[in-house]
């Protein structure tokens, strides 16, 4: 076992070149587990997707490109303010 557990990737190799590949453990060499090489999956086929698959769903209608008013500007550009009313530390009775 623990010659197997330091050459795991040759013994993988010799079971993917079609060998049967059976670990032992102890001095009885008791057989206890088998490496057996698996069929890989088929690739996946990728198929070309039309442009505007989903247009209907998430709506293909014109795209706003307006300036913004000097309202919205000075909205966007607003610092973010915080609605926490204290930093202080909580005191003993408010934990």
């Amino acid at each position: 076992m623990h010659e197997a557990k330091s050459s795991l990737s040759k013994l993988v190799a010799r079971a993917r070149a079609g060998e049967d590949v059976i670990l032992t453990n102890g001095k009885s060499r008791t057989p206890i587990a088998r490496i057996v090489a698996i069929d890989a999956p088929e690739p996946r086929v990728l198929t070309k997707r039309p442009i505007g698959l989903f247009a209907k769903q998430m709506g293909s209608g014109p795209i706003d490109l307006e300036p913004m008013t000097e309202e919205e500007l000075a909205l966007w550009e607003a610092p973010l303010v915080s609605t926490w009313t204290s930093n202080a530390p909580l005191s003993d009775e408010t934990k």
